[in-house]
């Protein structure tokens, strides 16, 4: 099985000139990269799960009634939210939705599994920090879903072909075929493989000059719009599952 999920969110860079970009400008840009994704799979028929930042998901309502409306599963990022405004932010969208939100996915800033059974999510999808480097380090992760005081685990997956993590920037860096291939070898020997993108790597850098890292815009923008829908191609050629994260674990 196959797990596409997105993690929609604000890029953080500052621009190259030095001229502020505003708020509303970068949530901009992540609306419409998002659009862009929904699009592709739209042609594709395939749906996915998307992690909104929940500093960010009141201000997108609209899009977030979208990605619903069109039978994608609305989930949660959080990059440095409280417990008090996790709750607030998750019974709003869920009023929204009429829909509970099942999942929460964290990164940088952790919270308690205690304290995220509390609000009654069902299920923690945390991803690590992806250094440069890591292609030279051969990883070791559990790759099955646990549950633990009825919260379910969902860890990152891992390529036992390349021993590379299915994260944000391999997919940008790697060429497809070798991907492909990657995504292959794992479904031999693991039950599903989990995919995550950020929003903002679909930035086209040409327009919107933020001064990142110059490996990280590689492939950005329209090449990475191309790069999913060849993906999602591949996948649908070769009759391969797919499945939105919720429907996966329960």
């Amino acid at each position: 099985m196959i797990l596409l999920t997105f993690n929609i969110l604000n890029i953080e860079a500052e621009p190259k000139n030095g001229a502020g970009i505003s708020d509303v400008e970068r949530l901009k840009i992540a609306e419409d990269n998002t659009k862009a994704i929904l699009r592709i799979l739209d042609i594709h028929d395939i749906k996915a799960s998307f992690f909104v930042e929940i500093s960010i998901a009141e201000k997108l309502q609209n899009l977030i009634k979208a990605i619903s409306s069109k039978g994608h599963e609305i989930a949660f990022y959080n990059k440095s939210s409280d417990l008090q405004k996790i709750e607030e932010i998750k019974k709003n969208i869920q009023d929204l939705l009429e829909k509970q939100i099942r999942g929460i996915r964290q990164k940088d800033f952790k919270l308690s599994q205690e304290n995220l059974k509390s609000l009654e999510f069902n299920y923690v999808s945390n991803i690590d920090n992806a250094d440069i480097l890591f292609p030279f380090k051969r990883l070791k992760r559990d790759t099955e879903i646990n549950e633990e005081d009825g919260l379910s685990i969902v860890p990152e997956s891992i390529s036992p072909y390349s021993q590379l993590p299915y994260n944000d920037f391999v997919f940008q860096i790697l060429p497809m075929k070798y991907y492909q291939n990657m995504v292959f070898e794992t479904l031999k020997n693991d039950d599903f493989v989990l995919i995550y993108l950020n929003s903002w790597q679909f930035t086209d850098f040409k327009k919107y000059r933020f001064d990142i890292p110059f490996y990280r815009s590689l492939f950005s923008g329209k090449k990475m719009e191309d790069k999913l829908d060849a993906l999602l191609t591949w996948i649908n050629e070769n009759d391969m599952a797919t499945s939105r994260m919720k429907d996966y674990i329960f």
